[in-house]
């Protein structure tokens, strides 16, 4: 088990939620913390855990972002003009690596980060490597010809478990799809509820 995988699963504990809605998700066994403790009754938390969960629960189901660029995400989005965590989710689902996941190329958002670092995907027609990409509306992703082959693209297409939102227009049979706009809070499929909002307030202490 890499060690990814095995962050990915703590998060799901930790939080108490199915943060991806994937059917391996332990929560749907143990919907308790980890550790010794974890079945103990939890106290209600202060307006700052608030916060921090929600801040760590945004940025976990982004394949775990650094802390570094979350911050400047959240930064980029307070300049912007408009309700900065609207702009955070939108900048957020701007990445490449985001909309390889929502064309559903790949199962999960961290095989979508490692999909893109290894030169799988053409932006426009170049490839390209960095999973923090930003693509514009009306922007094209395309599968390289052997990425278009791989026995994790082909499953992916197929899951049942999730959609492809109306922002991505996705073409499963030449594996390309397009940024059609980008979206808001209330566009995107998140499988728990997610409070951009404390995540802005958070930051803004």
């Amino acid at each position: 088990m890499t060690k990814r995988l095995t962050a990915k699963h703590k998060l799901d504990r930790r939080m108490g939620e199915n943060i991806w809605g994937r059917p391996k998700s332990p929560v749907n066994k143990r919907e308790y913390g980890p550790g010794q403790h974890g079945q103990r009754r939890k106290g209600k938390l202060s307006d700052f855990g608030v916060q921090l969960k929600a801040k760590q629960k945004l940025k976990g189901y982004y394949a775990n972002i650094t802390e570094r660029q979350f911050r400047a995400i959240y930064a980029e989005a307070s300049r912007m003009t408009g309700d900065s965590s609207e702009n955070l989710i939108g900048l957020l689902e701007r990445r490449i690596d985001a909309v390889v996941y929502r064309a559903k190329f790949v199962p999960t958002m961290f095989a979508a980060r490692q999909f893109v670092s290894h030169g799988h995907v053409k932006l426009n027609g170049r490839r390209v490597t960095i999973p923090s990409i930003r693509l514009k509306a009306g922007d094209t992703i395309e599968l390289t010809p052997k990425a278009k082959d791989l026995a994790v693209v082909l499953e992916a297409s197929q899951l049942a478990e999730r959609d492809v939102p109306d922002y991505v227009e996705a073409n499963h049979s030449n594996m390309t799809a397009r940024l059609v706009r980008v979206p808001g809070l209330s566009d995107v499929p998140y499988p728990v509820k997610m409070e951009p909002n404390f995540v802005v307030e958070y930051y803004s202490r």
